[in-house]
């Protein structure tokens, strides 16, 4: 097993199938399940979490501010967080909403110090509202994060088991790669990661790990750090 791993949840991710739900708690509780675990196992958890579920700024109308669209979004990733932090707790396990701007009594202002403390007592860290910044990704917060808290691994759950030489609902004979670079990754313009996140884990030197969700027991196969059920539902990247 990773000590410390950071698992980035997109929002699409906690509405699960349905389109008309913002939350489908039979998802949310298969991940909290997971979580509770790799806590009870030992290792430290933090989760970055997406708005999807509940505004995508590209689908915002063409005349709209970006950075107000940002903002909306930045406020929807805390939304998901309050909501996951009341499934963790109902399973037993304590969870801290961190953000880097305090938003009233809701959450509490990004600190490393904090934040490792609070790992360190079995507690999970949901971190949300970005960079607080707009022009920012959530993968983007995902890799800084994991670069300040000295991760084992960052795991990106998709919708996709993995990364692939070309898309694989075009060509059914694409073939998933086990191992990819960063390098890769930045030069061909994929957007399994972005760029900017992309630059920063490979400058930090920070493994990870591209996975299918929807897999059972998808998170804590990828925190065993055992390539071959890592292979099973993902695809390392690497520098």
């Amino acid at each position: 097993m990773y000590k410390r791993v950071i698992v980035k949840l997109s929002g699409e991710a906690l509405a699960g199938d349905d389109l008309n739900k913002r939350f489908d708690d039979e998802v949310i509780m298969g991940i909290v399940e997971q979580i509770k675990e790799l806590v009870d196992s030992g290792v430290q958890v933090a989760l970055v979490v997406g708005g999807g579920n509940f505004w995508r700024g590209r689908q915002s109308k063409e005349s709209m501010d970006k950075v107000k669209s940002d903002q909306i979004g930045m406020m929807a990733t805390v939304m998901n967080a309050v909501y996951l932090s009341d499934m963790l707790d109902s399973a037993g396990i304590d969870a801290v909403v961190m953000t880097p701007v305090i938003i009233g009594t809701v959450t509490q202002q990004f600190s490393k110090k904090a934040a490792l403390q609070y790992m360190a007592e079995k507690s999970v860290i949901i971190f949300a509202a970005g960079t607080g910044h707009p022009f920012f990704s959530t993968d983007t917060i995902a890799a800084i994060r994991a670069a300040e808290l000295e991760v084992c691994a960052l795991l990106f759950a998709k919708t996709i088991d993995g990364v692939y030489d070309s898309d694989p609902r075009q060509n059914h004979k694409a073939v998933k790669l086990e191992r990819i670079s960063y390098r890769h990754i930045i030069a061909n313009n994929l957007t399994v990661i972005d760029t900017a996140a992309s630059a920063i884990l490979e400058e930090q030197k920070i493994l990870s790990i591209v996975f299918a969700l929807n897999e059972p027991g998808a998170i804590l196969k990828c925190a065993t750090g055992d390539a071959d059920k890592i292979y099973e539902i993902g695809t390392k990247v690497t520098v």
